[in-house]
């Protein structure tokens, strides 16, 4: 079975559903218009220019139709985050780990959009992305400085992958079976 159809699978068994929308939230430059493309297209650009607010794609492969809400990350948008995020199936909330002056900002965000009453519950998957610099956190770390064993009002994960190299939910060596624990 490829890769695809395990994240398809895992996110079966997750969700019980054949359709489903994902908002990719986080800092501005973080990857998360990268993740789209890779998961739409297979494929990554470095010509990418910024998000603008936001923008929508629907991804289909199999049985799953995947709508993918790519919101900008630009401090003016940020407000915009909690009614793209209402009522979707999962946030993921894509964290540059090799920038390390901006992770304080990125945990100050995400610990923000989850005081939201309107996205209680609602499973949260944070990707560390950019590993693959000599400057990017570790995956402990990153845990760590967000804050993320705080969370308690719903399913969390953390995983880390590199856009440069490969989409993340395509890598091999990515874990797709969330548990309760960091390790």
């Amino acid at each position: 079975m490829g890769l695809w159809d395990s994240l398809l699978n895992w996110l079966r068994s997750l969700f019980f559903k054949q359709e489903m929308e994902l908002s990719l939230v986080g800092l501005q430059n973080a990857g998360k218009t990268s993740l789209v493309n890779s998961i739409a297209t297979g494929g990554y650009s470095e010509d990418m220019i910024p998000t603008v607010g936001f923008n929508m794609r629907k991804v289909t492969k199999g049985n799953v139709t995947i709508k993918l809400w790519d919101l900008g990350g630009q401090r003016r948008f940020r407000t915009m985050w909690e009614r793209y995020c209402r009522g979707v199936t999962a946030i993921l909330y894509v964290v540059d780990a090799a920038d390390r002056d901006s992770v304080p900002i990125a945990k100050s965000e995400l610990h923000d959009l989850l005081t939201k009453q309107s996205l209680s519950g609602i499973p949260l998957l944070i990707l560390g992305n950019k590993i693959d610099k000599s400057e990017a956190l570790s995956k402990p770390a990153l845990v760590d400085q967000l804050g993320l064993e705080s969370i308690k009002d719903r399913e969390v994960c953390c995983k880390l992958g590199s856009l440069c190299v490969c989409a993340p939910f395509m890598c091999a060596e990515m874990n797709l079976v969330c548990t309760s624990s960091f390790s």
